[in-house]
């Protein structure tokens, strides 16, 4: 088979000229356009350097090549730009204004180490009470925000005692989708993480409305987790959550016990920046919304 490199190597020398492009593209076409294609239908969301390594594969390493064949397939409208370095495949039949790639697969090829998280973790699982259209993922890349097609793509730092432990992966998972591995929080990981940083995660209503969907919890998972960020107000959230589903999740006193042991010593409030109705949860040294203890968006359904 000839490569896509020695097709393109007399013609590629200027790209700014178009009917040289579209000389050596015919040429590509020819001669690897169906394996470009099959790319394009298995990875319906990609980077520029998941495609360079599938155009190695073929025995293509010119940079030269990679821009061509890019560059006609968005011309073509087979392809949309996200954001650089970040392409959509456009499904046959749709165009390309119109096609709506994925929001996950954008969100978890954002950047190399992406690891979707908070509320996008509750949807990615299937268990967030609203469907939002910002996406969040963790990374440790300096990643500015983005927004593609009514969405909004923003970055999260991964918590500083995760770093500091070597532990920034802990509960995070492989999962497919469309036949692409993505990187997410599993649900008990999901459980601490938006109790520690509420505001990233739809508020208090929606958090409690996410989480008691779940039948299931690994309880060793989510309490290791929670005192490996090291932050008593967040082990006080975690407990007094857990305590208040204890029936329904089987939740132990030893589960509660390693918590208790590692929460404030003064009360904290569970939303420091609502000082609305309130009261003290014994216990845990938390100061918790009358809202939150009645779960009064029960008393409206």
């Amino acid at each position: 088979m000839v490569s896509l490199d020695a097709v393109a190597a007399s013609d590629l020398t200027s790209t700014s000229k178009s009917p040289n492009i579209l000389t050596t593209i015919a040429g590509l076409r020819q001669v690897e356009g169906a394996a470009v294609q099959e790319f394009f239908a298995t990875h319906p969301v990609f980077t520029y350097d998941e495609f360079a390594e599938y155009l190695a594969s073929l025995d293509s390493s010119n940079v030269k090549t990679r821009k061509a064949l890019l560059t006609h397939y968005a011309r073509s409208g087979r392809l949309v730009r996200v954001r650089r370095g970040l392409y959509a495949a456009v499904p046959y039949g749709r165009s390309a204004d119109r096609a709506q790639p994925d929001p996950f697969l954008i969100a978890s090829r954002m950047t190399p180490d992406a690891v979707l998280a908070y509320h996008t973790a509750l949807e990615f699982h299937g268990r967030a009470y609203s469907a939002f259209q910002e996406f969040t993922y963790l990374t440790r890349t300096a990643s500015r925000p983005a927004e593609f097609r009514g969405n909004t793509f923003r970055a999260a730092a991964f918590p500083r005692a995760l770093l500091a432990k070597d532990a920034q992966h802990f509960g995070v998972e492989t999962a497919e989708r469309s036949g692409l591995d993505v990187r997410v929080t599993s649900l008990e990981r999901t459980l601490v993480d938006v109790l520690d940083r509420p505001a990233i995660a739809g508020g208090w209503e929606e958090i409690w409305r996410s989480l008691e969907s779940v039948e299931y919890f690994d309880l060793q998972q989510v309490t290791d987790y929670a005192l490996l960020l090291d932050t008593a107000t967040t082990v006080a959230r975690v407990g007094f959550y857990l305590e208040q589903h204890a029936e329904q999740l089987m939740v132990e006193e030893s589960a509660l016990s390693r918590l208790r042991a590692c929460v404030p010593r003064a009360a904290h409030y569970l939303d420091r920046s609502n000082r609305e109705p309130s009261r003290l949860v014994d216990g845990w040294n938390l100061i918790v919304p009358e809202r939150i203890l009645r779960r009064i968006w029960e008393e409206v359904r």
